[in-house]
């Protein structure tokens, strides 16, 4: 199962304003964030995350509401989270 994760912007990459360094759950990795780009996104943003790339913003509370659905459903998303800890974009 693939699910869209909230996330929280904690680094836009200087050379590569394509990309950001996100926080899920205390998982940090870089995804692409181009298909939002032109949204302005920014450290302390919250964005969804499918397959590597940031698909929308979201606002603060209803990434936390999404987190805490997300940590009740149990074994899909901790699958998730593994998924994401051995993903990398270079």
């Amino acid at each position: 199962m693939c699910l869209g994760i909230p996330g929280e912007v904690v680094e836009v990459g200087a050379g590569r304003p394509d990309l950001a360094k996100v926080d899920v759950s205390g998982v940090r990795r870089v995804v692409n964030i181009g298909l939002i780009e032109e949204e302005g996104v920014r450290p302390g943003d919250w964005v969804l995350i499918h397959v590597g790339f940031a698909l929308s913003k979201l606002d603060e509370e209803e990434a936390r509401l999404t987190l805490s659905y997300l940590e009740q459903i149990g074994q899909a998303y901790e699958d998730e989270l593994k998924a994401l800890s051995r993903s990398e974009i270079e």
